[in-house]
């Protein structure tokens, strides 16, 4: 498992994570409205409730909007970001792996950002596996 093939994978907007997104602010706005429900009087509180859910829900969106897009790849030693320029990338780690989408972080080598990424198998399916497997069979140091 530690000779994983190179790959090159396309990475851009997750739907998952926009489901997830719509999910959360869904519940959040259910669980005011049931709050809201239950309590007669109009405050401060739910009006801060409100403005604060509404805040969140639109930095996440813009946050999705804003996601990196480009290509990661692998080319056996190390891993390359490339949107728009190619940046080599030290640092690798899995966060969350549902088998059909991941949860990637990537430290790039000149700045030393950290770039959050959501691969998913319905955007490349032929190279899902290879890429998979190029991300679980690092050597830790």
């Amino acid at each position: 498992m530690h000779n994983a093939p190179a790959v090159s994978y396309p990475v851009g907007r997750s739907r998952f994570q926009a489901g997830l997104l719509l999910l959360a602010a869904l519940s959040g706005l259910a669980v005011g409205l049931l709050w809201f429900d239950q309590d007669d009087l109009t405050g401060w509180r739910q009006i801060l409730f409100g403005f604060t859910l509404l805040l969140v829900t639109v930095i996440a969106t813009q946050a999705w909007f804003n996601a990196p897009q480009g290509t990661l790849d692998w080319d056996g030693l190390i891993w390359h970001w490339t949107s728009g320029q190619t940046a080599d990338c030290t640092d690798l780690r899995v966060h969350f792996d549902l088998q059909l989408v991941l949860v990637l972080s990537l430290r790039s080598q000149p700045t030393h950002d950290r770039i959050w990424l959501w691969p998913e198998c319905h955007t490349s399916v032929t190279h899902w596996n290879a890429l998979r497997c190029a991300v679980f069979s690092q050597v830790k140091s």
